[in-house]
């Protein structure tokens, strides 16, 4: 339990170092921004669903599970 803490501690350190690097790159735009993304605005009230991002990522974590976590 305590390694899996760590790895957990760790992902989420590089996601946001990741994040930082693509922020001053400027590509970081584009995360919740695709094509598919649901964004609704109402006068001054707006609602963000990320739908496709969210799939992206999924689809992107699942390819690193697999390949360190196999047996």
């Amino acid at each position: 339990m305590a390694k899996l803490l760590i790895i957990i501690g760790l992902v989420c350190i590089v996601a946001g170092l990741c994040w930082m690097v693509l922020d001053s790159l400027g590509w970081s735009r584009f995360i919740g921004h695709l094509p598919g993304d649901i964004h609704i605005t109402k006068g001054n009230t707006s609602f963000s669903f990320p739908i496709v991002t969210c799939i992206i990522i999924s689809v992107i974590l699942s390819i690193i599970m697999n390949i360190f976590f196999r047996h």
